[in-house]
């Protein structure tokens, strides 16, 4: 069988989107904005079979190791 592969786009937090968060959201502003910007960029240079992932939660300053 062969293997999958995929262009991996990748958000994490930013500190400041992790001060202003609201619980409510589904995922942080600063998120939602990489994926948007992201997935147009992905799509304006021909990169096919993208997959999004986020450390939605974890910011670029929080230095516990996330798995």
């Amino acid at each position: 069988m062969a293997s999958q592969k995929y262009n991996i786009l990748y958000g994490r937090l930013s500190q400041e989107d992790e001060r202003q968060r609201d619980d409510r959201q589904k995922e942080s502003n600063s998120i939602h904005n990489q994926k948007l910007f992201l997935e147009q960029y992905a799509a304006d240079h021909g990169f096919e079979n993208t997959l999004f992932l986020a450390d939605d939660g974890y910011s670029g300053t929080n230095f516990v190791e996330v798995r």
